[in-house]
């Protein structure tokens, strides 16, 4: 340990106000700017770095000890891998250690590499968190270099270059930019993946940069997913005959997404058919119908908000990772809240009073984080089979969810 804390600090963090933290550099060499923001969850760091809708951040993990199980080829999230889609960074408290775990196929740090993600450990996360807590998810630049040997105005120069997230769209990066077909129901132990080859309904999901998982919730329904870029025309997406629609999560402002988006999402929500957004495909469907987003101050990101359903009364612990929300104040007659954060009462969903159409802003295919909201996709699935004439399915928990 001793040699470890003397050796040579071989990466780099500088804030937008100048401060620069030194520690071990870890993944990746080379730098990338991006926004601070915290992650609070005890597990799920794979699922985590390789969300999309991370894309343009660098995470602080308040966890002590990330990689310590190691990776998988099974965990990942990004749906889309020909994008450069996921985290820019990462920040950990501690050195990783050796991988101790059945599943464990390599080690984060040959991930990291893998996927150009950048990380740096020995960071005082505590204070960093303080930090970001008071003062907001803060721009920074990340560097690891092996030589221990930094070009400061340099990093600094290009710090300054960086434009934020608001005002950002980022879907347009991370989304497909082709059409394509997911029959991959969710894992289960001891069996892994499976495929649903005689689906009974077609869900038709559009790309801003969607998670692997929700994907898979949605397979697990007993639906075929077709998956569309984020710029397809309703036109187009309707002549695919869907039973439902999906608007998936992603990174970004939504406000700046939202030009092309939402134009698209009134004439889908015109056509009456059943529709369901989760993340940035809730706030988008918000912007739809006429409400506003607005930038949080340090965002929600982990796997421990508690959230009410307010249809229901019934309290959830939720997955989240978001730092634009809905404002409520701005939401239009006919527009439900659904759902509300029960640490800062921050919408969380809303419906439509007279079309079946409703969305949530956080993450119920709890990946990582808990199972409380997979009723969200039975809820979604019965609208699809009420139109049908179909019998309702109780609203439970995913059969085999792992």
């Amino acid at each position: 340990m001793s040699g470890w804390q003397n050796s040579p600090k071989t990466a780099m963090l500088i804030l937008k106000d100048g401060t620069i933290l030194m520690g071990y550099g870890i993944g990746a060499i080379g730098h990338a700017a991006g926004e601070v923001c915290f992650n609070t969850a005890m597990t799920g760091y794979q699922e985590i770095l390789s969300d999309p809708s991370y894309t343009g951040q660098i995470i602080t993990f308040t966890f002590p000890h990330i990689g310590n199980v190691g990776v998988n080829d099974e965990d990942d999230e990004t749906s889309n891998l020909k994008a450069a889609s996921g985290a820019r960074g990462c920040i950990l408290k501690t050195d990783i250690t050796n991988s101790a775990n059945y599943r464990a196929t390599k080690e984060l740090d040959d991930w990291l590499k893998e996927r150009n993600i950048i990380g740096i450990t020995g960071i005082d996360t505590r204070a960093l968190t303080s930090y970001i807590r008071e003062n907001g998810m803060v721009d920074a630049i990340i560097a690891h270099s092996p030589d221990a040997k930094f070009d400061e105005s340099k990093l600094q120069s290009e710090l300054d270059n960086f434009p934020g997230l608001e005002g950002l769209d980022l879907a347009k990066e991370v989304s497909t930019q082709e059409t394509y077909s997911f029959n991959e129901t969710r894992w289960e132990w001891d069996e892994g993946f499976s495929k649903n080859s005689n689906p009974a309904f077609h869900i038709v999901a559009i790309d801003y940069g969607a998670k692997k998982n929700i994907l898979r919730c949605l397979v697990s329904q007993d639906a075929k997913v077709t998956i569309v870029p984020a710029s397809t025309s309703a036109k187009e997406i309707l002549a695919l005959k869907p039973d439902g629609l999906f608007l998936s999560n992603g990174p970004g402002d939504p406000a700046e997404t939202g030009k092309y988006a939402t134009p698209i999402i009134q004439e889908l929500i015109e056509s009456g058919l059943p529709l369901f957004g989760i993340c940035l495909g809730h706030q988008l469907l918000g912007l739809a119908l006429g409400a506003k987003t607005i930038k949080m101050h340090q965002g929600h990101h982990g796997a421990n908000h508690p959230v009410q359903d307010l249809t229901t009364s019934k309290v959830e612990i939720t997955s989240m990772n978001h730092g634009f929300a809905i404002d409520a104040a701005t939401l239009p007659a006919g527009v439900i809240e659904t759902h509300k954060s029960l640490f800062d009462s921050s919408n969380c969903g809303i419906a439509l009073d007279n079309k079946p159409v409703f969305s949530v802003q956080y993450h119920p295919e709890a990946s990582p984080g808990p199972h409380d909201s997979h009723y969200l996709f039975t809820r979604f699935i019965n609208l699809v089979r009420e139109q049908k004439g179909m019998t309702k399915l109780p609203e439970v928990e995913i059969v085999g969810a792992a």
